[in-house]
């Protein structure tokens, strides 16, 4: 399974890097498996604000349509417009030009709540069995 080390993770398989105030979110690869193939992905727009947990994309596969939540607390300020054309990136790339948003954090202690790798890693491997 190929986690990177350097974000943070969610029990919804979200991920977030974070650099300095901002952070890039996503879905992990785990997520896209999941979800099998990508035909749709609607995102919001810029300078919308999002609580921790509330829902800021869906994405719709062949098999469902699934929300995305927040990490953590913050305000959008790029949206991937790519991914709005190009679904295929979130199964193809989901660490890298599968990139959904980049937020202001609005709370950083929220961070702390998030799983590392390592534990991301656990709780995959505990749901496939």
């Amino acid at each position: 399974m190929n986690i990177p080390k350097d974000l943070k993770y969610t029990q919804n398989d979200e991920w977030i890097k974070v650099e300095g105030q901002t952070g890039l979110i996503g879905v992990s690869d785990f997520a896209q498996d999941s979800l099998s193939d990508v035909v749709y992905v609607e995102l919001p727009e810029s300078g919308d604000m999002f609580n921790k947990g509330e829902t800021f994309a869906v994405v719709e596969s062949v098999k469902a349509a699934s929300d995305i939540y927040m990490p953590v607390s913050g305000e959008v300020i790029e949206v991937n417009e790519v991914l709005t054309q190009q679904y295929e990136l979130v199964n193809k790339d989901p660490y890298g030009k599968a990139w959904m948003i980049k937020i202001n954090i609005k709370e950083p202690s929220e961070l702390d709540g998030l799983m590392d790798a390592a534990a991301y890693e656990a709780y995959c491997m505990e749901r496939q069995h």
